[in-house]
């Protein structure tokens, strides 16, 4: 009797053992096999006319058609992105400084596109100046743990080729000196066809907004593998 007691408590603790390791596996692979639904994360295009559609219907502006690409290459069960235009037609790297602040705590993005400049080369800023707001728009997105893509932009040489040139090169010595992704020219390709440019040659036309677009996501498709 007392044998056949014991023999009844060692089967019942073998089956309580097994039971809780079976429900352990069982747990265990439900949260692997789980589906995923994490939240987008947001790309933040922080532009000008350039990145705003002037000119031209929004949905066929680059960030429009960027936005679209990115969808189609990140699903949303599957670490998406979520494309958040803020660029203002007009916009200057100062009006930038102003706004980022509160777009990174808004959004808290990923990774920010800075598409500024072009209008303060266009009046002649000082280039110290443009540099340095540039440089404080590149150190408040890496404050935030956002990787950066900078995209470059020629000028007409209305104040000199000295300055035009000095120009463009301040965004490859930014980028080297941040360690940023760059496009070295927004509108490579698109500037010097006058049929693809509006009439104030300055914006380009909606038949160039896929190029542009191409341009962009060569520098930043890198930036979302990682």
């Amino acid at each position: 009797m007392i044998k056949t007691y014991g023999l009844l408590i060692i089967f019942l603790l073998v089956s309580s053992i097994t039971s809780m390791t079976t429900f352990a596996k069982t747990e265990q692979g439900s949260a692997v096999n789980a589906p995923s639904h994490s939240t987008p994360q947001t790309i933040l295009v922080l532009g000008d006319s350039l990145s705003a559609g002037y000119g031209i219907p929004i949905e066929h502006a680059w960030v429009t058609l960027l936005a679209q690409k990115i969808a189609q290459q990140y699903p949303k069960n599957n670490n998406s992105y979520h494309v958040q235009n803020a660029s203002i037609s007009g916009e200057t790297t100062d009006g930038g400084l102003r706004a980022l602040p509160s777009l990174l705590k808004k959004y808290q993005p990923s990774v920010v596109i800075i598409e500024l400049g072009a209008n303060d080369g266009l009046r002649g800023f000082p280039l110290n100046t443009i540099a340095q707001n540039l440089s404080a728009l590149i150190e408040l997105a890496q404050a935030e743990n956002a990787k950066v893509l900078l995209t470059g932009i020629h000028i007409p040489p209305n104040y000199g080729q000295r300055y035009a040139n000095a120009f463009h090169q301040t965004y490859h010595a930014l980028a080297k000196r941040y360690q940023t992704a760059l496009v070295p020219f927004l509108l490579e390709g698109i500037a010097t066809k006058p049929e693809l440019m509006q009439a104030d040659r300055l914006h380009p036309k909606a038949e160039a907004q896929e190029t542009i677009k191409n341009i962009v996501w060569q520098q930043l498709e890198p930036l979302l593998k990682h």
